[in-house]
């Protein structure tokens, strides 16, 4: 659910927020707790153009300004937005635990929150009963941000998963807190005895990755990964649904995905959802693997019901090629932002946002519930400027330029995707609408990571 900012991410002065999706709680900032299916601008919180980061968690949202400021809303039960209180807000609203404190990196789990401060610190709030808050013997739970003093090193990377979070330091070590894959450890590991980092409540060192430096941590809802600085990526926990690249039920310790799974490119960006993963090389190409029944990798399989193991033996190893490999995704090539959801994703290609994946809520933004089974443009943002995107485990979250309003008795020209419009088509005009702002700054390396519901309920 968190991505990571591109250049320096100040947008131009007509720039908005809008918001759509699953919103139980609250978790859109637009004052209601009623789903919404088309993206709907919010009212001003802050200035737009100030938005470094947006990202989102079970039911909570979180953005971060170029101030280093954190705004918050929606789920709160267990204080997870750091306001001092469990009261749910539908609006976002500043975190002023942290005022003096900027911040950089917010990632959400299904209920916790874990927080990077520009000088290296990482804080936590939420709930605690995994020890997800990485703080030994800690309460149930903290409704104020507490910092995790047990990571003494500068930490430039962090994740959060559905009861598991990660950092990755200035050096290049991961830690690994909470508990949240230990129980399907033990089951598809029988006999054998777990490393201490998948049962820590507080932060330990993970194994296997002594002879790498990482430069980035993601997480899923039962695994996890990390990016090396040589452009490799390692996998350890659940495969379940083909979401670590192997035939191993459980990796209880980090294994590389070799190299030609990636046509032998180095990886430069990695974001995951609840059971998938997506990838970017150096050249710019996407891959998806993983879980694939809600349309999340963005191409469709010869069977949409061929990864389920509900009438297999969970302790077998997965054999599910279609989707446990990487697959290039050639309609997603050149993606400047990436977000994923629990089951659905975001991209911006040639400044327009395309959404795919689940859809129950509305997180695709297309005006439907019908699960997306490949990348489409957003259609009631095509006539804007995609700038930033950012998920939660069921809703959606963009920030975009708006197109410029017509001089007087002029026409306003707003550019739809004709019905017959090929993705081609779709991805030419945007790239032709992204060469027209010259505002537009150069690339860096994006992360995300997201949430997914585990009872239907967002």
């Amino acid at each position: 659910m968190e991505r990571e900012p591109r250049a320096s991410e100040a947008a131009p002065a007509a720039a908005a927020l809008f918001a759509w999706g699953a919103n139980s709680y609250g978790q859109l900032g637009l004052g209601h707790k009623e789903d919404v299916l088309l993206p709907q601008q919010l009212n001003d919180f802050c200035k737009p153009r100030c938005v470094r980061r947006i990202t989102g968690g079970g039911g909570h949202s979180a953005i971060v300004t170029d101030g280093g400021g954190l705004f918050v809303c929606g789920l709160n039960k267990d204080g997870q937005l750091g306001l001092g209180h469990t009261d749910d807000v539908l609006y976002f609203t500043p975190c002023k635990s942290l005022l003096g404190c900027a911040i950089q990196q917010v990632a959400c789990g299904w209920d916790f929150t874990i927080i990077l401060t520009e000088n290296g610190q990482v804080l936590s709030c939420g709930s605690n009963s995994f020890g997800q808050l990485g703080v030994p013997h800690g309460p149930r739970r903290c409704v104020v941000p507490q910092a995790i003093e047990l990571l003494r090193e500068k930490v430039v990377c962090i994740a959060a998963g559905l009861r598991h979070a990660l950092a990755a330091t200035v050096s290049g070590i991961v830690f690994q807190w909470g508990t949240g894959l230990a129980s399907s450890g033990r089951r598809l590991c029988p006999g054998n005895a777990l490393p201490l980092f998948l049962t820590a409540k507080e932060p330990s060192r993970v194994t296997g990755l002594e002879n790498c430096k990482a430069v980035c941590v993601v997480a899923g809802s039962d695994h996890s990964a990390s990016l090396t600085d040589a452009g490799e990526v390692y996998v350890w926990g659940s495969n379940k649904h083909g979401q670590l690249a192997t035939q191993a039920a459980f990796l209880p310790v980090p294994q590389k995905i070799e190299a030609h799974c990636f046509q032998n490119e180095k990886v430069t960006a990695v974001w995951s959802g609840w059971t998938h993963l997506v990838a970017q090389t150096e050249t710019g190409k996407m891959f998806t693997w993983g879980r694939a029944d809600y349309g999340q990798l963005g191409r469709t399989l010869e069977s949409h019901e061929g990864w389920k193991l509900e009438k297999q033996d969970s302790s077998l190893p997965c054999s599910r090629p279609q989707n446990s490999m990487p697959s290039s995704l050639h309609c997603l090539s050149g993606a400047t932002e990436v977000s994923c959801g629990s089951e659905h994703n975001l991209a911006v290609i040639g400044g327009t946002c395309y959404s795919w994946g689940w859809n129950e809520h509305g997180m695709c933004g297309d005006g439907t519930e019908d699960n997306i089974w490949a990348p489409k443009p957003v259609q009631s943002l095509w006539s804007s400027l995609a700038l930033l995107v950012g998920c939660g485990a069921g809703h959606s979250l963009a920030l975009c330029h708006l197109p410029a309003c017509p001089a007087p008795g002029q026409d306003p020209k707003v550019t739809y995707l004709a019905p017959g419009a090929t993705e081609d088509t779709a991805s030419q005009e945007a790239m032709d609408k992204e060469r027209n702002w010259k505002g537009k700054q150069s690339e860096t390396s994006t992360q995300s990571q997201s949430d997914r519901s585990v009872n239907g309920e967002l």
